[in-house]
C-alpha cells in the first residue's frame, strides 16, 4: 500500500497531535506513505502545533492557505501536491476512525475484478455520534441528494474516503465539491462502494458547519452538480494501432 493522508484542518489545534498519532498506527504496515495536513488559513495554534509536529514526524507535510477559502479546497490541494496513487481522506475533528483507512484501501484494491470501475470506497457514519439535530437534518439532506443525483450512497457527507488520486483528479473542481464526490465519481464512469466506518464524538473545538450555511451552499451546488449531470458525454475511446 502506498498512500496519501489528507487532513484539512481549520482551527483544530487540540486534534492534530491525537489525530496524526493515530494516523501513524493505522498505516504503520503500509510500503509507504505520507500525511498531508492543509491548514486553511487557522488562526488558532494549528500552524504551531504543525510545524511541531513536523520535527518528530517524517512522514508528515504542512501545506498551509494564506487565507481560509474551505475544506473542499483544502482537499484539492492536498491531493494535487499527494506523491501516492492511493488517497486517503479525514475530517480533521477527530470524529473518523483513522484505524478504518486500511480495511478500506483493501476493499478498493480487491474489488477490481468485479467492479473494474470501482473509484471510490465512501465511509458511511451508520452509527453516528453527533447531535439529534444534526442527524435529523443530515438524514434530510442525504436523502434528498440520492433522489435527484441518484449516486446511491448514504452519507455523502463522510470525511473518510479512499479512492484513487488520479480519478479525483479528473473530476470538475468547485468550492463544496467535497460533498459530492460520490456523484461526481458515477458521472465521470466510476463506481463508488459505500462501507459502515467508525464514528466518534467530537471531543475537542466546534463544528465550522451550523445548519443554514449548509442548507443554503448546498441548495445551490445540488443544482450546479444536476446540471453537470445533465451535460456530461461519454464515450468508448480507441486509439488505432499503427501498421
Amino acid at each position: 500500500m502506498k498512500i496519501s493522508v489528507i487532513v484539512p484542518v481549520y482551527n483544530e489545534a487540540n486534534n492534530i497531535k491525537p489525530l496524526l498519532t493515530e494516523i501513524i498506527a493505522a498505516l504503520h504496515a503500509a510500503e509507504a506513505f505520507e500525511i498531508i495536513f492543509v491548514d486553511d488559513g487557522s488562526t488558532d495554534e494549528s500552524p504551531v502545533t504543525l510545524e511541531q509536529a513536523m520535527l518528530t514526524t517524517s512522514t508528515l507535510r504542512v501545506i498551509t492557505h494564506k487565507h481560509s477559502c474551505g475544506q473542499s479546497t483544502a482537499i484539492h490541494t492536498g491531493v494535487k501536491a499527494a506523491n501516492y496513487p492511493f488517497i486517503a481522506t479525514l475530517d480533521g475533528d477527530g470524529q473518523n476512525d483513522p484505524a478504518d483507512i486500511p480495511r478500506l484501501y483493501k476493499l478498493l484494491v480487491e474489488n477490481q475484478t468485479s467492479m473494474p470501475n470501482l473509484g471510490m470506497i465512501a465511509g458511511w457514519r451508520n452509527d453516528r455520534h453527533d447531535s439529534a439535530w444534526r442527524l435529523f437534518s443530515s438524514k434530510i439532506a442525504n436523502t434528498v441528494r440520492a433522489f435527484l443525483l441518484g449516486d446511491h450512497t448514504p452519507d455523502t457527507g463522510c470525511g473518510l474516503k479512499v479512492f484513487y488520486r488520479a480519478v479525483f483528479l479528473e473530476l470538475p473542481y468547485f468550492n463544496h465539491m467535497h460533498r459530492f464526490l460520490p456523484a461526481l465519481v458515477i458521472r465521470a464512469g466510476g463506481q463508488v462502494l459505500s462501507v459502515p466506518v467508525n464514528h466518534r464524538a467530537r471531543i475537542s473545538g466546534k463544528s465550522k458547519y451550523g445548519t443554514l450555511n449548509r442548507l443554503g451552499a448546498g441548495i445551490i451546488d445540488l443544482l450546479g452538480v444536476i446540471w453537470l449531470q445533465q451535460r456530461t458525454k461519454r464515450t468508448e475511446v480507441k486509439e488505432l494501432e499503427r501498421r
